[in-house]
């Protein structure tokens, strides 16, 4: 675990378009600190490229990533989340993830032919901290320079709305990368058969005060998980 301190006071691959076009956006958070990248494209903040899934493994486990921040409900969560996080999962799969593994490639080029957004498996980290990490199952630049993400699920259950988990990530990834919206597409099964022909989808536009809570509460799961390891 390779996470430097934060200061107390702030608890809390694919691109259709390779194009390396620069944000401008000043964004800050209630500490001041960035919520969005200001001069850095998403490409030069590539960590892995997730082919090797040891090597995508290991980075994640030196920062915070989307699976960590959608945990954090409270700042009452942080310690709980931390020794998760520092606890080794003995977790290997079940048949629910494996069938998500097998549907999301599928519903992958469901999204691609749908909005062009092009799958990805690549690990990056934000502009102003490359602990803060994200790994969206898509990336889209559109003509105009607008960034859009992909986020694919499986479920077993329907949703009247979006998991609050979800959303958490969503807008942890649209920070991380410095995306404007988010293509949240989920397909419901009924053991293991998807239950329409095609999944259900919708826009999760970019929220900053979502993000700049997230921000503060992973800075703060940082501070513990040092205060854990020293």
């Amino acid at each position: 675990m390779i996470l430097s301190p934060t200061p107390h006071s702030t608890l809390g691959e694919k691109s259709r378009h390779v194009t390396k076009r620069r944000h401008t956006d000043s964004r800050t958070d209630q500490n001041g600190q960035m919520t969005t990248p200001v001069t850095s494209s998403y490409l030069d903040r590539l960590v892995t490229d997730g082919t090797d899934e040891h090597a995508w493994l290991q980075a994640r486990a030196r920062g915070i990533t989307a699976t960590d921040v959608a945990k954090l409900t409270s700042i009452h969560s942080i310690p709980v989340v931390a020794l998760e996080k520092l606890r080794p999962s003995t977790f290997t799969g079940n048949a629910f993830t494996e069938h998500g593994k097998a549907r999301e490639p599928i519903i992958a080029e469901w999204v691609r032919d749908r909005t062009g957004i092009e799958p990805s498996s690549s690990l990056f980290h934000s502009e102003p901290d490359t602990r803060h990490l994200a790994t969206p199952d898509g990336i889209g630049m559109r003509s105009d320079g607008v960034l859009e993400l992909a986020e694919i699920k499986t479920t077993g259950k329907g949703w009247d709305q979006i998991p609050g988990n979800y959303l958490r990530q969503v807008y942890w990834q649209q920070y991380v990368l410095g995306a404007q919206r988010t293509f949240f597409v989920w397909e419901q099964h009924r053991n293991f058969i998807p239950i329409a022909e095609q999944p259900q989808s919708t826009w999760i536009e970019r929220d900053d005060d979502a993000i700049a809570e997230l921000v503060w509460l992973a800075n703060g799961l940082i501070g513990e998980l040092h205060r854990l390891t020293n």
